[in-house]
């Protein structure tokens, strides 16, 4: 039986919401707060830094701006210490584990350079003077937060190019076999209509004259015309384009790379056409490399459903989805171009509530 789970947005509210309940009641219990009054700007910015999570995926670089900031003001304000640095360590995570590699490595580490000095300058007069190891504490675990986050990241772009590799390798045996067939295929053909063309033209040259050489003839290219038509059939019997029953590999290969992949898939059936069955694995195939590459998601939904003229394909995730700077991918162009080649309907964007969806729909009895 599959366990219930909230969708994306709920999830990030439940989460933001536990980090602010833990920075305001951690603060307001630990040794400090008997020391020192939190008044309600103090409360502000821990409130401020725990509720900013809850759209940190979708932002999470200006989550990073204002949970480093809201930390730097509390500490220059000499506010009780306390657990209300969660929200900047969920932050900085976020941010390296969304991002690119370079340019948030280069935000994070400027943001953790600037959040170091103000912390040490804001502990010059801090008592008792063993409450400065705390101080150290928020640095190096802000370092740690990075690290993971970029550790993430890397793991998931190395499972992605394995895969890549792994798809690339394989069109490239498909390529290599498929040109070897070429050249079988042309070699039968040119043989058979060789003999065809000579046979015919004696046949049309002694029909009148000499009828028993004619027939021979005509018995000659049927022999040769059968003999191609079985060597053909003989070869291009291994020439097996991938379909639906792939998919579930496709599946496999993802939950390798670290994704959390659902196949939902009604009684497809069994005369679906090859071009049909082939363009969905296309598609299916494409918008999982996508996710594991961009969307920052852990878990993929990909549903199947057969009506009675048509397939409908749906690859949903619980991801951000491109940026909204990116331009479109040629995955995405890819994807549409093969619906139009067969007379169906694509669409492509981000789903209400969090998450992005890819759904395309192709006719049985292709245009």
């Amino acid at each position: 039986m599959r366990l219930f789970r909230p969708p994306v947005w709920a999830q990030d509210l439940l989460f933001a919401l536990f980090i602010t309940v833990m920075q305001v009641q951690g603060t307001l219990a630990s040794d400090n707060a008997g020391q020192k009054t939190l008044p309600g700007t103090g409360y502000l910015l821990l409130i401020l830094s725990g509720a900013v999570i809850v759209v940190r995926r979708r932002w999470p670089v200006p989550v990073f701006a204002v949970t480093a900031l809201a930390s730097v003001t509390y500490y220059a304000l000499d506010y009780p210490d306390g657990p209300g640095w969660l929200g900047l360590f969920v932050a900085l995570y976020t941010l390296t584990a969304l991002g690119d590699g370079r340019r948030s490595l280069f935000i994070a580490g400027g943001g953790i350079t600037v959040l170091t000095v103000c912390w040490l300058a804001a502990a010059t007069d801090i008592e008792p003077r063993a409450a400065i190891g705390w101080v150290f504490f928020r640095i190096g675990a802000s370092i740690m937060s990075a690290a993971l986050g970029e550790s993430v990241r890397s793991r998931r772009v190395i499972a992605a190019d394995a895969v890549e590799r792994a798809v690339r390798e394989g069109q490239a045996r498909a390529d290599a076999e498929r040109l070897r067939i070429a050249r079988e295929v042309h070699d039968t053909v040119a043989h058979a209509i060789a003999i065809i063309n000579v046979q015919s033209g004696v046949t049309a040259h002694v029909l009148d004259k000499r009828p028993e050489q004619a027939r021979e003839a005509l018995r000659v290219i049927e022999e040769t015309s059968s003999r191609a038509l079985e060597e053909m059939r003989a070869v291009l019997g291994v020439l097996q384009l991938p379909g639906l029953e792939g998919i579930d590999d496709l599946a496999d290969r993802a939950r390798q790379a670290g994704l959390e992949v659902d196949v939902a898939a009604c009684s497809l059936p069994p005369d679906v056409p090859k071009v049909v069955g082939s363009a969905v694995y296309r598609i299916v195939q494409e918008s999982i490399t996508n996710v594991i590459r961009h969307a920052g998601a852990t878990r993929v939904t990909v549903a199947l459903d057969c009506g009675a003229d048509a397939v409908l394909v749906r690859v949903a995730d619980d991801g951000a989805g491109p940026a909204e700077a990116e331009r479109p991918g040629r995955g995405l162009l890819g994807m549409r171009e093969r619906c139009r080649l067969l007379g169906g309907e694509f669409d492509a964007g981000p789903v209400p509530g969090g998450g992005f969806a890819v759904t395309a729909r192709l006719p049985l009895v292709p245009a």
